[in-house]
Formats: C-alpha cells, structure tokens, sequence
C-alpha cells in the first residue's frame, strides 16, 4: 500500500462529507489529529485524559476493551514528556501523547468499524482547548 496515494488520504476532515466514501471499499479508518497551542493544565491532568477517553469511546460508539492506559513517559527528555494514553476498542485502538512543553496533543483513532470524524476532533476540542487542529484521515486498505 503506497500511503502517499492521494485517493485514500483525507485532509481537513472537518469540512469533508462522509457519504462520498463508498461503503466497503477500505479496510479501516485512521484519523489522525494533532493540535497545538493547548490548555497545559488539561493536558498534564491525568483525570481529564481518562474522562476524554472515556467521552470519545462513547462519542464514536465504540466499544472498548478494558481501561484506557494512562502513563507519563519520557522524564528524561523535556521536549517529549508528557502523558501517554491507548485505549484498546474491539475495532483496533486509540492512542495519544501529550507533550508538556510545547502544549501539543497527538492523537490517533484507528478502527475497522466506520466514524464520523468530526466527532473525535469535537470532542478532543472540549477537553483540551486547542488553538489549532490539523487533521487527516487515512482510508486502511481501500479499494
């Protein structure tokens, strides 16, 4: 799969109809989000991590399997500390890092059932308060 094919890659998710994408013709949906410029309170706030996986579980009417995982790694490395969370979901898994210093978010939901992306990035609007949101879909396995 050549990830660079611009028919299964989807920018400003925001402003795109889904009802353009035919109905099985990928494999599964990877949004990613990155956001700047973010609350660094909400972000350094393990609780406000875990209730914002729990609300875009939910939210994408997904189901998850078990607890998400919430760690704070790279102590050693200032640009890069910051809690780390997956949450594994029946359909695959959502992942993000927090990065303390530069107040950015990096988020990835990957699933094999359909979303509406414009929810995930609505919800993560709520609990981190970004100044800025890019955001791209890629269609896994597309037809």
């Amino acid at each position: 799969m050549n990830f660079q094919n611009k028919r299964n890659i989807i920018q400003n998710i925001e402003d795109y109809d889904l009802n353009n994408i035919e109905k099985d013709n990928f494999w599964g949906m990877h949004l990613i989000v990155d956001m700047e410029n973010c609350d660094k309170k909400l972000i350094q706030d393990k609780k406000n991590i875990y209730e914002f996986s729990k609300k875009l579980v939910n939210k994408i009417e997904m189901i998850p399997f078990g607890e998400p995982v919430i760690e704070y790694f790279a102590t050693d490395n200032p640009k890069a500390s910051g809690f780390s969370l997956i949450q594994l979901i029946e359909t695959s898994n959502i992942s993000a890092h927090f990065a303390d210093n530069s107040q950015r978010v990096f988020l990835d939901v990957f699933s094999c059932k359909a979303f509406i992306p414009k929810k995930v990035v609505e919800v993560a609007k709520n609990y981190f308060l970004p100044g800025k949101i890019v955001s791209k879909l890629i269609l896994r396995g597309i037809k």
